[in-house]
């Protein structure tokens, strides 16, 4: 028998034995708080963009959150593929295949790279594609050359995204959350400099996120690259035949495709915003990010608790999986509840910060927050909480046709027709937004809380256990 030349780490088969083994509670929280933190961090990442936008102009944040979501429905093929994937990542880790650890690794980073590729020939054809995704052309003037760069940032991130994947899919939360303290750092720095010193344009707010995302990027070439591990890429190892990439499309394809439309829903909202002015557009942004701070930490833990499902279904244990769901429910609805409470009483305080050019308050950008926000804090901490848990459980189950179908209904039944609704039918005005905010994020909770039942009565009448029981 040849011994392989690859090994896996002690740390890495410690935490397999914990995933499989160790307290859930402890476990959850070892691996999700680290996410819930990292999430915390990108959403800082996105407001302090807005807030130093805001310090150029106001139809400049405005720019920013229209471009962002054409970004991320663009990023959302890459982040799809990395979400899919690194499911069969992780349940090859928990059976303790780690032979096909190594080629499901190794292939993921081949289909990134030529996804890459593809998408860097698309930077001349800018201004097209923000024509094609119905920007108002006074945002395509002020940032088309900022959209150009982001698109550079988007293939760095196509590698970033399958980087963090693999390391959550091991348990190495912690060192996700570091890494991302240091992008963070050097970002804002590098941000500050270019807005406040130089005074210049958010195209090179860009240039900031895109120098700045180069550090994890870096990290992951160091990480990735060792040549003794099985978590590691190896060109030999990449396999392009059906029977080892098909079991990754086959998953990542509905998560690629729901998070691409869930995005392009995203900015036909935004579009249909604009009828109200640019500056609704950058209030629904400002009032996203804001009560991102409450939904980011929820989705730190969905994504900890996918890996941790993921590998108890690889090791054949469905009623442990099925526990996990039960307290990432509970931690989720925890911190929506309190998300909620500290949002509304600092909501007035932080919309200022958005708020607020050159030292001179737009009062009228503010109430325009607030009033968008109220709504969307009544439909979004805690539902969403119930809604990221469902996906959770979901996603760990490799039921990606069904957050595909949940996710669709939440953009194109719940919330698009609604805004339709109300834009012909009353005279709500911009208040219209934040309540179809509410309506989607509340419907689209109790949708996936259904789905959720019925999945679990047919796991639990395959597998002959008891959810509710010991």
């Amino acid at each position: 028998m040849i011994k392989s030349k690859f090994t896996i780490s002690k740390k890495d088969e410690n935490f397999r034995d914990f995933a499989l083994n160790g307290n859930l509670w402890l476990l959850l929280l070892q691996v999700g708080l680290p996410l819930a933190l990292y999430q915390n961090l990108n959403m800082i990442f996105k407001i302090l963009d807005s807030m130093m936008a805001s310090h150029i102009s106001a139809e400049s944040v405005s720019a920013v959150a229209y471009l962002s979501q054409i970004n991320h429905m663009i990023s959302a093929i890459g982040g799809g593929l990395a979400i899919g994937s690194s499911l069969k990542i992780s349940q090859a880790y928990g059976a303790g295949d780690y032979k096909l650890v190594k080629q499901r690794v190794s292939t993921l980073f081949g289909i990134c790279g030529i996804l890459g590729i593809a998408l860097i020939c698309l930077i001349p054809f800018t201004p097209v594609i923000l024509r094609i995704a119905n920007t108002p052309e006074n945002l395509i003037a002020i940032g088309s050359r900022y959209f150009a760069i982001e698109l550079m940032g988007i293939v760095v991130g196509f590698i970033n995204n399958v980087y963090i994947a693999i390391e959550r899919s091991r348990g190495n939360s912690q060192r996700i959350l570091y890494l991302n303290i240091c992008v963070i750092v050097f970002k804002l720095s590098l941000t500050a400099f270019f807005v406040y010193v130089l005074q210049a344009d958010i195209t090179m707010i860009a240039v900031a996120t895109l120098l700045s995302q180069g550090i994890l990027l870096a990290a992951g070439i160091y990480h990735m690259t060792r040549k003794d591990s099985y978590f590691s890429f190896s060109f030999h190892n990449i396999s392009f035949r059906r029977k080892s990439i098909g079991p990754m499309l086959h998953i990542s394809f509905p998560v690629m495709v729901e998070k691409s439309a869930f995005s392009f829903g995203k900015v036909v909202v935004n579009s249909m915003s604009s009828m109200y002015g640019s500056l609704t557009i950058g209030a629904l942004g400002i009032s996203n990010n804001i009560n991102g701070f409450t939904t980011s930490a929820q989705n730190g833990f969905q994504d900890g608790c996918a890996a941790i499902i993921s590998q108890n279904i690889g090791a054949g244990n469905k009623k442990r999986a099925l526990e996990a769901f039960k307290r990432v429910l509970c931690i989720n609805v925890l911190i929506g509840t309190v998300g909620l409470i500290l949002t509304m009483a600092l909501l007035r305080p932080v919309s200022l910060l958005f708020a607020t050019s050159g030292g001179v308050v737009n009062t009228e950008f503010q109430e325009m927050i607030i009033a968008i926000n109220h709504y969307e804090l009544i439909g979004g901490c805690i539902p969403l909480g119930i809604f990221s848990s469902c996906m959770s459980l979901l996603f760990g189950f490799g039921k990606t046709k069904l957050t595909l179908l949940v996710n669709f209904c939440r953009v194109f039944v719940f919330r698009i027709p609604v805004l339709w609704a109300l834009q012909n039918f009353t005279s709500l005005g911009n208040e219209s937004v934040g309540i179809t905010m509410m309506v989607s994020n509340t419907l689209v909770a109790i949708m996936a809380l259904i789905v959720v039942i019925f999945v679990i009565r047919g796991e639990c009448k395959r597998s002959k256990i008891c959810f509710f029981g010991k």
